[in-house]
């Protein structure tokens, strides 16, 4: 029996705009398992969120998703909404980088929460405000009971996200999708944040997927990455790996990009240029307009994403030491 809880087969998002179509995601494949945390990176317009919002349904009514996104044996994609509402809350779950446009401002905490469990697990309310509490302590809230009859915009951004995680985990979901769910918080509280996911997907056994173009959040939390670019995963293989050893010059371009506390004095290198656009991606490779390590083959052919040892995927003609060149 596999140990997979999620598996995504040539997963590609379209979008209807005017006379022409716009691909937002290509081709995508992975695996996730039970219980692991997969960390997908890229810039913004890489197609991060996109992807997941289609295997969630939630696309907007000019989007579509093809491929299978096989949770078990059930292909979500191209399901119909009064069936998917049956796994999503309960099996799948998403949360969101602004928990205000996701909590009903009009609404107290204690209601939203304890409708999820009446809705998917057939709990009284009695009973559903008593676990909504419950949980709400579990995620780090203090004064659980007083915070619970609290309306949303009476909460501060790192409460309001640790609300919009206890909703999440209120079903004990198989898998937890955390959409940029740090980037409006500061600094102590994206820590707290982390520590938490890391807790509570270790306490429920729930598998994390963390969506982010922050490589430092990645490096706490995650198991396995996937790096994006123009639509496509580039990159793949245990965070480790991609962090000491990247094989593609994008994900080598992002590590550049990002701080460190061990060289605090040194210059940033960022990746020159801007990310392509979806609707006139590059001839060939779609990288090669920033990349140092172009060749002729890479303004003709685009790479496929091939095997390069281990569970280690890359999409990049190049095959010598990165690390000699500077990107773009």
């Amino acid at each position: 029996m596999s140990d997979y809880v999620l598996s995504i087969q040539d997963l590609s998002v379209t979008f209807a705009l005017h006379d022409t179509e716009v691909q937002a995601v290509r081709e995508m494949n992975f695996d996730l398992r039970a219980g692991e945390t997969l960390a997908v990176v890229g810039e913004s317009g890489s197609g991060k969120s996109q992807a997941f919002l289609g295997i969630m349904g939630l696309l907007a009514k000019n989007g579509r998703a093809t491929g299978k996104a096989m949770l078990g044996d059930v292909n979500l994609l191209g399901m119909a909404p009064s069936r998917l509402d049956a796994y999503r809350g309960k099996d799948i779950a998403m949360i969101f980088q602004d928990p205000m446009t996701s909590l009903n401002p009009s609404l107290k905490i204690k209601t939203q929460l304890s409708e999820v469990l009446v809705k998917h697990r057939g709990f009284d309310t009695r009973k559903a405000e008593m676990t909504t509490i419950e949980m709400l302590e579990r995620v780090g809230i203090p004064e659980p009971a007083k915070r619970a009859n609290a309306y949303p915009h009476e909460m501060s951004g790192g409460m309001r996200q640790r609300v919009m995680i206890a909703m999440a985990l209120l079903c004990q979901p198989k898998i937890l999708i955390a959409d940029e769910p740090t980037t409006a918080l500061d600094v102590t509280v994206q820590a707290q944040m982390l520590d938490l996911f890391k807790t509570l997907t270790e306490d429920f056994g729930t598998s994390l997927v963390m969506i982010t173009h922050d490589l430092g959040v990645v490096a706490g939390v995650a198991d396995r990455m996937m790096v994006m670019y123009g639509g496509r995963a580039v990159e793949k293989g245990k965070v480790d790996d991609l962090f000491y050893d990247p094989r593609h010059p994008y994900t080598l371009g992002l590590l550049h990009s990002t701080p460190h506390i061990a060289h605090r004095a040194a210059r940033l290198d960022p990746i020159q240029g801007l990310p392509p656009s979806l609707e006139h991606l590059p001839k060939g490779c779609s990288f090669n307009p920033r990349c140092a390590f172009c060749f002729d083959r890479c303004l003709e052919e685009r790479p496929p994403l091939t095997p390069v040892g281990g569970e280690r995927e890359k999409a990049c003609f190049f095959e010598g030491p990165l690390q000699s060149k500077k990107v773009a």
